[in-house]
């Protein structure tokens, strides 16, 4: 038996040992949902149980309460492996993403490498990142890139639960942005001549985004929801208000959409007499690269795990703010299966099957998984300059692309 396999089993046998543990605290925390950046329960439920781990935790993160790093190092130098942990939950959905999991793979993975880490040397950083989801902050992943949290370390991992088991797959940037119309209030049947329709200017910048899309590249989705239209409709709209997303394979395509989008909004004002402005302050979601040898590493100790693993034609789970770790650090976001295939994530029965005995089970593989490929990085140096290497060629061949 060689060292990795010694130590793999190690960490596989340890997260079994503690395995209804973990199920009670991924159960609580599905039992008791919490929005992006008000994830109070959570966090302390798993900060607790860290510190008891002897890992040193650290919280209120780049700006957000509900974030923490832990760290266990070794007194043997080594790699530095982080693993990301997510906990927040959908309004009115709960945990319909399956973050629960994510969480619980993470720690559990991170604490099983604790125990072997002071033998063969190296790093765990866990990164407790809120608001994946989005929330009245932002999400985390993107204050900590900003940060410079990852500056030291070598690779970040995680596992979603989905409807298959498969690599990671491509995912999507995001802009988000509000716009307001600004008009005069006025009687809409005795004195109409003397009010300003700021719905009128909301209705013609909607349509106008419609028209833009024709215009746009392939991969360019705008979608958004007008989120006040007027008060009354015997008075004429003096304030409308939209939130918008906008998505493309490339953050600077969106950035180039998007000044499109705000001569549509000072284009609509000026028709209608009315004033226009718009607010981009929001933490962005970036695309995700992928490091093909490093999600190799994933089909290796899933098919241990005895799961069949996609390996092309994946289905993405849309957008997610680990591209913006993954723009600064080798990444991977694999997929684990945790229901049967066909059930959406963001639906009520996806929030059923995050609490389930599948669930459960998918999040007890995932964790030894992510543990295993863990212990391959700290031990073999070789595997793990390789894949740095290959993120430096995906990272450049990146930029090539987004300025075609």
């Amino acid at each position: 038996m060689s060292d990795i396999d010694k130590y793999q089993a190690l960490t596989n046998g340890y997260i079994d040992k503690n395995k209804d543990t973990y199920v009670r605290m991924s159960e609580a925390i599905h039992k008791k949902p919490e929005l992006g950046n008000q994830e109070v329960f959570a966090c302390e439920l798993l900060t607790s149980y860290l510190i008891q781990e002897d890992f040193v935790v650290n919280k209120h993160i780049a700006g957000h309460e509900t974030g923490f790093i832990a760290t266990k190092k070794s007194n043997i130098s080594g790699p530095v492996i982080g693993l990301l942990a997510e906990y927040d939950a959908l309004k009115g959905l709960g945990h319909a993403c399956g973050h629960n999991l994510i969480g619980l793979m993470s720690v559990s993975a991170g604490v099983a490498l604790s125990k072997v880490v002071e033998e063969i040397g190296g790093t765990i950083v866990i990164f407790g990142c809120p608001a994946e989801e989005g929330g009245e902050n932002g999400n985390a992943k993107e204050s900590y890139v900003k940060a410079n949290l990852f500056q030291d370390v070598d690779v970040t991992m995680m596992i979603h639960p989905f409807d298959q088991t498969a690599i990671t797959a491509p995912t999507l940037a995001i802009k988000k942005f509000k716009v307001k119309f600004h008009g005069k209030p006025a009687h809409a049947a005795s004195a109409p001549e003397k009010g300003v329709n700021a719905l009128d200017a909301m209705i013609l910048f909607y349509n106008a985004i419609n028209a833009l899309r024709q215009h746009v590249q392939h991969d360019v989705l705008i979608h958004g929801i007008i989120t006040h239209g007027g008060d009354a409709p015997n008075i004429v709209p003096h304030f409308t208000e939209a939130s918008f997303y906008l998505r493309s394979n490339f953050s600077k395509r969106c950035d180039e959409v998007f000044e499109k989008v705000v001569h549509i909004g000072e284009g609509a004002a000026i028709a209608t007499g009315c004033t226009f402005e718009y607010d981009d302050h929001y933490n962005r979601v970036k695309e995700l690269l992928r490091c093909p040898s490093f999600d190799e590493l994933y089909v290796v100790e899933a098919k241990k795990q005895g799961l069949d693993v996609l390996t092309e034609n994946m289905r993405s789970v849309g957008s997610t703010d680990t591209g913006n770790v993954s723009l600064v650090v080798p990444t991977i976001h694999p997929t684990i299966k945790i229901c049967q295939e066909g059930i959406s994530i963001h639906t009520h029965e996806f929030e059923k099957a995050a609490g389930s005995i599948s669930g459960f089970e998918a999040m007890i593989i995932g964790g030894k998984i992510l543990a295993s490929i863990g212990v391959d990085l700290l031990l073999d140096h070789a595997k793990l300059d390789d894949i740095k290497k290959e993120f430096e060629t995906v990272k450049s061949k990146h930029m090539l692309e987004q300025n075609l």
